[in-house]
């Protein structure tokens, strides 16, 4: 997947919801803020957006969240 080569992506990853079919969840982690406007500009990420009307791909709720360091819980 073009999106887990990009320089600062840290994860990436797609699950369906297991009560709400066909509702996807994507999972991302970048290192910081320019990796992700990198990821946003990126060629695969706009031929990606252009099959979203064939596909039936409607609402999207993007979340963005800074986090600190991980911790042992």
């Amino acid at each position: 997947m073009s999106s887990r080569a990009e320089d600062g992506c840290e994860e990436y990853s797609y699950a369906e919801d297991v009560l709400e079919a066909g509702l996807i969840h994507v999972k991302e982690m970048w290192r910081d803020q320019a990796a992700l406007d990198r990821h946003f500009a990126s060629q695969h990420l706009a031929q990606w957006r252009a099959t979203w009307q064939k596909l039936d791909i409607g609402e999207r709720n993007l979340r963005c969240y800074e986090v600190g360091e991980p911790r042992v819980a």
